[in-house]
């Protein structure tokens, strides 16, 4: 399967009645022939977990495309399971969108979310120019009404607005705080895994995590030089993995 081909999720079949879904890197739209879509193709596997209670889905994505996010998450959001959603390490921009379908959202506690408004590139005339920003106007605003569903009066539109406005970057306790999440649970390998080559692709980043990254996280000699050696290799394959997700997640940033 060629890259433009690969899927950006993998689902696993249902056990007890309880299937599992991974979004691991960038959400991307793409078509296996002239009839097909991405989220036809999505749809499909969904419904091939059978007649399933609980669907657990696990995101670490700088997000992508909005279309397919906005997809997906509608999709999850009319499935009769209940969808438990756990952020592994990131969930940024549209991927926290489809964060949001979830019934409960749980996060590590060095897991985050980040949150801004749509953009795109564009060119052409003032009225081309024109209609681009109410596109994009229309996009967000049907971004929020997603948002704003999951956390109730955990978070007005006001400050919403703010937040969306800023770009803002968002601890999982911040996330409890607002109603993004439900549960804050023991921090992971893999949120403590995310590169400091895929924060210095955006823009504000708080200087907090960017302080973090500069501490020491490699284990101490011990004695056991085969477990610390397979430690560090485990990071390094971590770090590359989100470094990867991040080009391709800027390359198809201008729709998310």
């Amino acid at each position: 399967m060629s890259e433009k081909n690969k899927k950006y999720w993998d689902f696993r079949a249902a056990v007890n009645g309880i299937g599992e879904l991974y979004i691991y890197g960038d959400i991307v739209s793409w078509a296996w022939d002239d009839e097909d879509t991405s989220a036809n193709s999505f749809k499909r596997d969904l419904d091939n977990l059978g007649d399933i209670t609980t669907l657990n889905l696990y995101i670490n994505s700088p997000g992508g495309s909005v279309f397919e996010g906005v997809t997906i998450y509608n999709i999850l959001k009319r499935h009769k399971a209940r969808v438990i959603v756990y952020v592994d390490g990131l969930a940024a921009s549209i991927a926290s969108v489809i964060a949001m379908a979830g019934d409960e959202v749980r996060m590590p506690r060095n897991a985050m979310m980040m949150i801004h408004n749509p953009w795109t590139f564009t060119w052409g005339n003032a009225a081309e120019l024109r209609k681009a920003a109410d596109d994009l106007d229309r996009i967000g605003g049907s971004m929020k009404e997603s948002y704003l569903a999951k956390t109730g009066d955990k978070l007005e539109d006001t400050k919403l607005t703010e937040l969306l406005d800023a770009e803002t970057w968002l601890s999982a306790q911040e996330c409890l705080d607002y109603g993004l999440c439900d549960v804050i649970e023991a921090a992971n390998q893999t949120a403590a895994s995310i590169s400091e080559e895929l924060f210095a692709k955006y823009r504000n980043v708080p200087k907090d995590i960017v302080a973090k990254l500069n501490e020491p996280n490699e284990p101490q000699a011990s004695g056991n030089d085969d477990e610390t050696k397979a430690y560090l290799q485990r990071v390094r394959e971590n770090a590359g993995m989100d470094l990867q997700n991040l080009n391709s997640y800027l390359g198809g940033i201008i729709n998310g």
